[in-house]
């Protein structure tokens, strides 16, 4: 794939889960006068580049939130036969109706990003990647009512993408890894490390971020797992844990942990 296609730009694609954090993120970086970001688009959801083309599949043809990346056809890299010079120029003539060409930094958020990096560098060269991981318990509750699957399926799910995303991490040029938790403690030391990875000077952040988002999500996880009918078992299935420790996170003691 030529680098000159579209010199004239640097590219930032920000992925992760739904529910993860994307939203937010794309929201703030979206307000540098340097960057253009989808805003007020015919998206299906939240200004989700993904429903503004043609070239790829969306993600609901993989299950959608909470099952995407169960299915191995939703990985795509390099080698997937969608990655052509003619299907990169028809994407950006696609998201371009939507940027502001004159700003040097186009980003687009769709969190399924986070299994088709490789592809998404591959046609855009001159790539860096933003991906935000959170808390699966979190992540899981406040899927759920998207996904109708258990949240158990989603804990797992969110487990497989990331896991995915950091088998894939080696082979991106540029790529910069936010937990949600850090971010929403310390939001505008965290949006100054974002501008920075992006080549670009600091904006103080343009509203409040909430700190304590998790908490209710933790607070039903521990009463699910009190209940008689037990719609979240107490023992968990023995996989888990270590997969999520891997990661950083522990679903037990519901603290961020040292990964490994």
């Amino acid at each position: 794939m030529s680098t000159t296609l579209f010199a004239h730009h640097e590219f930032a694609f920000i992925a992760g889960v739904h529910r993860s954090g994307t939203s937010l993120v794309h929201e703030l970086l979206r307000a540098h006068p340097e960057i253009s970001g989808f805003k007020d688009t015919p998206a299906y959801m939240e200004d989700e580049g993904q429903f503004l083309q043609s070239v790829y599949p969306r993600g609901e043809v993989f299950g959608g939130p909470g099952r995407f990346a169960f299915s191995p056809d939703s990985h795509m890299t390099e080698e997937h036969p969608l990655t052509t010079r003619e299907n990169a120029q028809t994407l950006f003539s696609q998201w371009s109706q939507y940027w502001d060409l004159r700003c040097p930094v186009l980003i687009e958020k769709s969190p399924p990003n986070i299994v088709r990096t490789r592809f998404l560098q591959a046609l855009f060269p001159n790539t860096r990647f933003i991906v935000i991981l959170r808390h699966p318990v979190a992540v899981a509750y406040a899927t759920q009512k998207w996904s109708h699957t258990s949240i158990l399926s989603i804990i797992d799910h969110t487990l497989t993408a990331y896991e995915q995303f950091l088998r894939d991490r080696p082979a991106l040029r540029q790529s910069l890894l936010i937990h949600y938790e850090d971010f929403v403690l310390a939001p505008q030391k965290l949006l100054d490390e974002m501008l920075d990875f992006l080549g670009l000077p600091s904006i103080p952040l343009d509203r409040p971020v909430q700190q304590d988002v998790n908490a209710r999500y933790f607070e039903q996880w521990q009463s699910d797992r009190r209940k008689f009918w037990k719609p979240v078992p107490r023992r968990l299935p023995k996989a888990l844990e270590p997969r999520a420790r891997a990661l950083g996170y522990s679903l037990e003691s519901l603290e961020r942990v040292e990964p490994g």
